[in-house]
């Protein structure tokens, strides 16, 4: 395994996290060499494969924009209906690359508010495109998720694991606090206790455990998680994408705080507002009162 900080600032990366990959079309969009990212699309499901396995898919600082290019390309295309992220070889994602050049502690001497620029717009960014992306995001979790990388897991929808999955708040080992968004992810899938208890420990989750605690839907063999993760997708992307975007919106901003329940109602009823001038809905009543099978469009 890599030296893996587990977190996002990646101080001393070339760019802001702002650099972007070209824009994908066609069938096969990314290549490893230049982002470190594979995307293609299989029909309307885009995949988005961290594709460093020498490094455990660890991440160096640009590929954070990368990723969030990525995610928002995915997120505007009408073509596209739903996401999977996933990641090549043993591991899912080992959080920031520490080991390469790209990962290393720059000068001690920096400018105050460096490193909550970088933040903001490297880790935080990413956990946020996620969250914010219009279509659903299942994180296939084919090996180590650890410190950022369990995070990038957690932030996505729905969320399968390989039974060699593995998934560690790294940071308490580096003498770190965590980063990307996981004191607000974790406590709100496991409980602020069970929470504390992973991060203050940084005990190894095995996948087992991780779908016993909630951080995760389900745990397949490791050689059927790719198609079970397109069997989720593609059925995804068969669904009214519209509802499921606004869905999506109103089950995370339920989650985040401060929204008590005249807020929450009034959001729900937005969002039907919305939802019901779509041909998707327009579509699902027809096909019920007609007794078929509705046919969405994701319009």
């Amino acid at each position: 395994m890599p030296v893996s900080g587990g977190g996002g600032d990646g101080p001393a990366a070339a760019g802001d996290g702002g650099d972007r990959p070209a824009a994908v079309g066609g069938e096969q969009h990314g290549a490893g060499a230049a982002t470190g990212l594979l995307i293609r699309s299989e029909g309307a499901v885009r995949w988005i494969v961290l594709d460093r396995p020498q490094a455990m898919n660890a991440l160096l600082y640009p590929q954070y924009g990368y990723l969030v290019g990525a995610l928002e390309e995915a997120s505007g295309n009408p073509d596209i209906r739903a996401v999977v992220l996933t990641g090549t070889g043993k591991g899912f994602c080992t959080g920031a690359d520490l080991r390469s050049g790209a990962g290393r502690p720059g000068p001690v001497e920096r400018v105050p508010g460096d490193l909550t620029r970088r933040l903001r717009r490297g880790a935080q960014r990413l956990i946020a495109a996620v969250m914010d992306c219009e279509k659903p995001v299942i994180a296939a979790v084919n090996g180590t998720a650890a410190g950022l990388g369990a995070h990038l897991a957690l932030a996505c929808d729905l969320v399968l694991a390989a039974e060699e999955a593995r998934f560690i708040e790294v940071f308490v080992r580096r003498g770190l606090v965590p980063d990307g968004g996981g004191a607000y992810l974790l406590p709100r899938l496991i409980g602020p206790q069970r929470a504390k208890e992973l991060m203050f420990f940084g005990d190894v989750v095995t996948a087992a455990e991780a779908e016993r605690l909630g951080m995760v839907n389900r745990v397949v063999p490791g050689a059927d998680l790719e198609q079970t993760a397109r069997d989720w997708a593609e059925r995804l992307a068969r669904g009214p994408t519209r509802a499921l975007a606004l869905t999506k919106e109103l089950v995370n901003a339920s989650i985040a705080g401060g929204m008590d329940r005249s807020a929450a109602f009034a959001a729900e009823a937005a969002a039907q507002e919305v939802n019901m001038g779509t041909a998707d809905a327009q579509e699902g009543v027809r096909s019920f009162v007609e007794r078929r099978t509705p046919d969405f469009r994701g319009r």
